[in-house]
């Protein structure tokens, strides 16, 4: 049995998920940029099935011999549930898949020690979900009967509100000392490293390719005292908070990676980038010059091209088209170029299939995308480990929704772990390249009270 209701006055659902963020496998997808791509934020409770793909394949914490995406197929096919709410997802799953997961699916091995140890794959299918529909100011709660009552589900979530609406403890914001800051690449070794990939695509090897450098940064502040920073600070559409325990993600992502709802599907890439400026006049400067910029738009078609490729694997033949292509997105420190390409899956394909074609995104790996990834480990000085992955949702009615895993931190140990990076062409010019990676992680680093050119960066 499945249970929905409606509500037109509400707590904002940030209050509500910060009664329930200690919680494990609390997650909050949140579209805290609120506009037509961040129509809806969506919180998971009540978990019912835990699948964890790492070393090994394990469900509930029991290990599975089957392989992981071969379940995940079957039990999508068997529990598949209509869904007639218009809402995006009232059963299903949320969960990440890690940059590693796609590199080893691809078989491209890595030189580098793992050094942050997380599962490759987590999703986590949930009875109750509270959706705020921010485009029509309503909140709808979602309750079904998996693993308890859905009724028992909505009264539980009635009580969460009403928690939410009669909590008094006043926000305190703390201070916390400035956090301390390191990279896996200097300024020049970076510098070097794209040199060396720009030699890669003149010897014919890729057109493009993403590198990446690695900022580890130490600080006191709490995960979500840092994800509500974030998104007062850089709102995203693509965002979201996961609490797994020993270890939280904080994201603003601005890329959708895939969204798919009734077969329908669409990749959103974003290549190329320029900061905010400090002034209006500067502002509309930058804007331009991104709009304008043959090297960025040259990018963006090579990735373009690629996600093309990677839909028609699995979409209907004839059905991939671009219907939006060099758009300007405007985000609180940056622009960004985007397009929009979409698809029909093929009707006997799932979720997992789609998953399998397209994953990791050719935005975060290059093109050709196995020899850019096998580019990537030679020349990075990290695994990427999450970054560059996909976090969001699969509903049980065939639908889902994952973005791209960048403007991320992983935080375990006392450590978040940043990734940023840049799309690299020949025409890419070394320092410009270096200083879009420090413009990537401008935002999180002052959300945790940083300086994006501290001494202790490269």
């Amino acid at each position: 049995m499945q249970l929905v209701q409606e509500f037109n006055h509400y707590p904002s659902i940030d209050r509500i998920f910060s009664l329930v963020h200690n919680m494990e496998d609390a997650v909050f997808l949140d579209s805290s940029l609120k506009n037509q791509l961040g129509r809806y934020s969506i919180i998971g409770l009540n978990p019912y099935l835990k699948l964890v793909k790492g070393e090994q394949f394990t469900i509930n914490g029991q290990i599975c011999s089957e392989k992981f995406e071969t379940w995940v197929k079957k039990y999508l096919k068997t529990h598949n549930e209509k869904n007639n709410t218009g809402l995006p997802l009232v059963s299903g799953a949320i969960g990440y898949f890690s940059y590693d997961y796609g590199r080893q699916k691809e078989k491209v091995q890595s030189r580098h020690e793992q050094k942050l140890h997380i599962p490759d794959c987590i999703l986590v299918f949930y009875d109750n979900f509270i959706i705020e529909d921010h485009l029509a100011h309503k909140l709808y709660l979602a309750a079904n009967s998996h693993g308890q009552d859905a009724a028992d589900g909505i009264n539980q979530m009635i009580k969460l509100l009403k928690d939410a609406e009669t909590e008094t403890v006043p926000f305190v914001k703390s201070t916390y000392p400035a956090p301390k800051m390191t990279a896996d690449f200097s300024k020049e070794d970076y510098m070097d490293a794209v040199q060396r990939m720009i030699h890669y695509i003149i010897e014919g090897d890729i057109y493009i390719a993403n590198m990446t450098q690695q900022l580890q940064i130490a600080s006191p502040m709490p995960p979500f005292e840092f994800f509500n920073q974030l998104r007062q600070n850089n709102p995203s559409p693509f965002g979201g908070y996961f609490n797994y325990g020993d270890f939280q993600v904080v994201s603003a992502s601005p890329e959708r990676f895939l969204k798919m709802t009734d077969g329908m599907v669409q990749t959103r890439p974003i290549k190329g980038t320029r900061k905010r400026g400090i002034t209006p006049e500067e502002d509309a400067v930058l804007k331009q010059e991104l709009e304008q910029s043959g090297k960025d738009k040259s990018e963006l078609l090579m990735i373009v091209d690629l996600e093309r490729n990677d839909l028609n694997r699995v979409c209907i033949p004839g059905s991939v088209k671009v219907d939006e292509l060099f758009s300007v997105e405007t985000y609180a420190t940056v622009f960004h170029l985007i397009a929009n390409v979409t698809g029909t899956l093929r009707p006997e394909l799932t979720i997992m299939d789609l998953l399998e074609a397209a994953f990791p995104g050719g935005s975060i790996t290059g093109a050709p995308k196995l020899r850019a990834m096998e580019l990537i480990d030679e020349l990075e000085h990290s695994r990427r480990n999450l970054y560059t992955g996909s976090m969001g949702y699969l509903s049980l009615d065939g639908s889902c929704d994952f973005n791209i895993v960048i403007r991320t931190a992983l935080y375990k140990n006392g450590i978040y772990h940043l990734g940023v990076g840049g799309g690299i062409t020949f025409e890419s010019d070394l320092a410009f390249e270096y200083e879009e990676t420090l413009q990537k992680a401008k935002a999180l680093l002052e959300a945790l009270g940083g300086d994006i050119y501290a001494d202790c960066i490269g």
